[in-house]
């Protein structure tokens, strides 16, 4: 079966991050990809210079339409920019028994704010007490905790059975932000804490790798695979997108991750 996944999330016009990733994530890794959005921004591999909320009551509508009519295997939850949206979006998921991934976006890659201050109480209350799982980096899940960033694996590993204690059946705390030559991920559930780990690739092109790794995430959960293995097949297709993404020539900032890396290798003869 086809799974059919549900990205409620913020656009990006240079393509590399939020629906425009989600849509390419989700469509490489055989979903059928959906959209909502909940916010317009001005943007490029530079950084973000305007930001337009769409009405809460739209984004609402938005998401109804899609319930109304299509099966929907899964949803991933990217840009949700303030209060009145983390409520409408809440509100309109909350009849339906469906996979969640939440990825708390808060700062766009040039350092933008993309969530209000005001919101972040709301997620907390109301978003992620539902969400299957929730993929913060290092500095979003410490600002959730309202605690400092952490620096070693272990507080990672204590943070991320923090962020349980919030409601979700699971977190990935990503650790990109660490220093060091690998780029690990830790999944805390209730019956304790895995690891997942890449090579650090060097490149300045890591624009929506947040975004990339949750729509993945929530296609591979869409298609049934459990917890553990839906993290290591995203993992695995992110960091190929990853070090496939200097093969792109987009922008002149931090370019976007090579979404279709792979099927564009097996294509070129086409």
């Amino acid at each position: 079966m086809i799974p059919n996944i549900l990205s409620i999330a913020g656009s990006d016009p240079s393509g590399g991050a939020g629906i425009q990733a989600d849509l390419k994530a989700i469509s490489a890794n055989g979903g059928f990809a959906m959209a909502a959005l909940t916010a317009l921004t001005a943007q490029n591999t530079q950084g973000v210079s305007g930001v337009h909320l769409v009405p809460s009551d739209f984004v609402q509508a938005q998401i109804k339409a899609v319930f109304d009519d299509i099966r929907v295997d899964a949803v991933k939850i990217g840009m949700i920019a303030n209060a009145k949206i983390v409520n409408a979006v809440t509100d309109a998921l909350a009849p339906f028994d469906v996979p969640i991934v939440v990825d708390p976006v808060m700062i766009a890659k040039g350092g933008a704010p993309l969530l209000e201050d005001e919101a972040i109480e709301a997620l907390r209350r109301k978003l992620l007490p539902i969400a299957r799982l929730i993929t913060p980096n290092l500095p979003e899940g410490a600002r959730l905790l309202d605690a400092p960033v952490p620096t070693t694996r272990e507080e990672i590993e204590a943070q991320a059975h923090d962020l349980l204690r919030l409601g979700p059946d699971a977190v990935l705390l990503k650790g990109g932000h660490l220093s060091g030559e690998d780029s690990p991920d830790c999944l805390a559930t209730s019956i304790g804490t895995e690891w997942f780990e890449s090579p650090r690739y060097h490149t300045k092109n890591t624009h929506g790798t947040g975004c990339t790794l949750s729509a993945a995430l929530a296609t591979q959960i869409g298609k049934g695979a459990p917890l553990s293995e839906a993290v290591q097949r995203a993992k695995v297709y992110v960091t190929s997108a990853i070090r496939s993404a200097d093969d792109l020539d987009v922008g002149s900032g931090h370019g976007p991750t090579h979404h279709f890396a792979t099927l564009w290798s097996s294509a070129k003869d086409l």
